[in-house]
């Protein structure tokens, strides 16, 4: 396996980093002090091809695969944490959701909206007493003549009350049974469903987490994805693609927190010396490297795997685990070789710190992945 950046990675990253020097570095902190999800930054991605970056171009996406993906991901998060989440929701849960299992009029329909961005994508699985006990969910569908009627909340939802459309699994058979759920597409400004109590998060806080609101919610029935009964192992899939975005996020929020403590161990001076200069800092530094290192292969390894069409669901759960456990290292670190002025809001390590603690709870978390991890290597 190679992973060296080939040509398009590299042109993706400049890209970004052209980008975020003009429309995202300046406002960061403000969007975060104020919690502002700032919508209209992502047209401008979607202008850009990174909010449909694994959808086919016949469906208006960018067509590439997931070491690409990889690359926009963690790029982003270099810049700004909530924004590489919220990108990476879009594409991989919501928008990757339809592209995996929806018909083809569904696809035609939604991808793309989803891809340009002109419509910011939800997926609603988590519920309030239901975490990761996924298959013990409350929110119901039940059939009536050629509709579905969606009564229940979700929580925890990027983009719960700003998505346009929303991918949402809800229980149509007995309780605990991996084939009574099903996923359906639902779009805002149905009668019925509405967003609810947005979080006030620790980190991540320009990326919207909210309720999402069922209320005898109609739809048709050809909003149904895939077969009924099938949502539950469709996210289960769904998932191990996210998790690799997941730690794509994770290795961008530790690669940034990585470089802005080297160039200020390099810059600040104490007794007359840089502190890079002090085996203290300088070996704090080399195992933040090794780490980021490691964490990048396992990431870029389940990456490979999945655009060649193999089974990724231990591969992405090593690299969701590893990477978003760096991350909170990393980012713990940063603050620690910054000293004091690394717990104040003029350098950006207490931001990166703040972000990445979500990155082992999203998605899976550590524990989870433990579990999934030990349950393959049982097989």
């Amino acid at each position: 396996m190679n992973f060296e950046p080939t040509e398009t990675q590299r042109q993706i990253t400049q890209v970004i980093r052209d980008f975020g020097k003009i429309h995202m570095q300046p406002y960061v902190l403000e969007w975060d002090e104020n919690q502002t999800f700032p919508a209209q930054l992502f047209k401008q991605l979607g202008e850009l091809g990174l909010m449909g970056v694994l959808v086919p171009e016949q469906y208006g996406g960018s067509g590439l695969g997931y070491l690409e993906y990889v690359t926009v991901i963690s790029e982003i998060a270099k810049i700004c944490g909530a924004i590489g989440l919220s990108v990476a929701a879009h594409n991989s849960l919501c928008t990757g959701h339809i592209l995996q299992f929806g018909s083809e009029e569904q696809k035609q329909r939604y991808l793309p909206k989803l891809a340009s961005a002109e419509w910011i994508g939800a997926w609603g699985l988590t519920e309030p007493n239901t975490g990761s006990d996924a298959m013990n969910m409350k929110c119901v569908a039940h059939k009536d003549g050629d509709e579905w009627v969606i009564n229940g909340t979700k929580c925890w939802i990027t983009h719960g009350k700003s998505g346009d459309v929303a991918v949402v699994i809800a229980r149509t058979g007995n309780v605990r049974d991996s084939h009574g759920m099903t996923a359906f597409v639902v779009e805002r400004g149905t009668p019925g469903f509405s967003g609810g109590k947005k979080e006030n998060k620790l980190g991540m806080r320009a990326s919207e987490t909210a309720e999402m609101i069922f209320d005898n919610c109609r739809i048709p029935a050809a909003n149904m994805l895939g077969n009924e009964g099938e949502g539950f192992i469709q996210s289960m899939k769904v998932l191990d693609g996210g998790r690799i975005s997941i730690a794509a996020l994770s290795l961008g929020i530790a690669k940034g927190a990585y470089e802005a403590a080297l160039k200020y161990a390099q810059e600040r001076h104490q007794f007359d010396k840089p502190i890079a200069s002090f085996q203290g800092i300088s070996f704090k530094l080399a195992d933040m490297a090794t780490e980021i290192m490691a964490a990048e292969l396992l990431t870029m390894q389940a990456a490979d795997t999945k655009t060649r069409g193999g089974i990724v669901t231990q591969q992405a759960a090593m690299a969701k685990y590893y990477a978003s456990e760096v991350a909170v290292k990393t980012a713990n670190e940063a603050v620690q070789i910054f000293g004091g002025y690394g717990y104040t809001k003029d350098f950006p390590v207490e931001k990166f710190y703040r972000d990445s603690k979500l990155c082992t709870i999203g998605e899976g978390t550590s524990e989870i992945q433990k579990l999934v991890i030990a349950r393959e290597a049982l097989k």
